[in-house]
């Protein structure tokens, strides 16, 4: 990732649409800095002989019950509170600008 300047910083800010000042821009800059050197720690560990997994134990665990349809609605019904409806859908505001 490298260095990451005061206009890349802004750069990346203005693309997600939020307002960074110089002195949030240097704690980002800090903030930034500390995690590179902590991911650096993490290259430098030995995982020779390591398996790779995706779950931490042997075998995967799920509590989730199974998902059983018992009580359907139909469009009408779940539209009927609805303020304004546009082609069967609920149409709320633009909330982007």
């Amino acid at each position: 990732m490298g260095h990451l300047d005061k206009e890349y910083i802004k750069k990346l800010a203005h693309q997600i649409m939020i307002d960074v000042n110089d002195q949030e821009i240097e704690e980002l800059q800090t903030d930034f800095a500390h995690l590179l050197s902590q991911m650096q720690l993490l290259q430098e560990v030995d995982t020779t002989g390591v398996e790779p997994m995706v779950y931490p134990f042997e075998q995967e665990v799920c509590y989730l019950r199974e998902d059983h349809v018992d009580h359907c609605i139909t469009q009408e019904e779940a539209l009927k509170n609805v303020k304004e409806v546009c082609l069967g859908h609920v149409k709320l505001p633009k909330v982007v600008k």
